[in-house]
């Protein structure tokens, strides 16, 4: 009965990802408090940056909501996501609006999630496709999974672009 104990609660994330039989690893990162939100600490980790995704939220004239899923060591380039989504401009969905539009909490955001409950557009940089495994949210903050880029992208009816600035 013991063992029962250490086993972390599968995510709803995790959840999608086993019932599309998509191989994942469960990682938990530090957390800490800046301002109003919590953020990942990486730091620590043995993962590089650069195989850590983050997921922004946008939206465009065109589109309404997108999201675009680049390294956490890299910036998101607006333009860049605006050509591969087919809109003019795109701009951060505010803060105060991002759990309402996402339904996930900021530092939460996942593409699975997202795309899952409400469908919008995902944009993967292709630098996630170079790289096969990828690290991304699985909908709480301090919870990820590793997965394969091309398995998620596929899941999600994600697009690989040149995102990064």
């Amino acid at each position: 009965m013991a063992h029962k104990k250490n086993k972390i609660h599968k995510t709803l994330v995790e959840q999608i990802l086993s019932q599309h039989k998509i191989p994942y690893q469960q990682i938990i990162f530090p957390t800490y408090q800046d301002g109003d939100v919590t953020q990942l600490d990486t730091n620590g980790s043995d993962y590089p940056k650069h195989q850590i995704y983050k997921t922004l939220a946008l939206t465009g004239k065109q589109t309404g909501p997108i999201v675009g899923v680049v390294p956490l060591d890299a910036r998101l380039s607006y333009k860049k996501l605006a050509k591969a989504s087919g809109n003019k401009k795109v701009g951060m969905i505010p803060l105060k609006e991002l759990e309402k539009t996402t339904t996930y909490e900021h530092g939460a955001n996942t593409p699975i999630g997202i795309y899952e409950k409400k469908g919008y557009p995902i944009y993967l940089d292709t630098s996630a496709k170079e790289q096969e495994e990828i690290i991304v949210s699985s909908g709480q903050i301090g919870r990820s999974v590793l997965v394969n880029a091309d398995q998620v992208a596929r899941l999600v009816h994600g697009h690989f672009a040149d995102l990064t600035e």
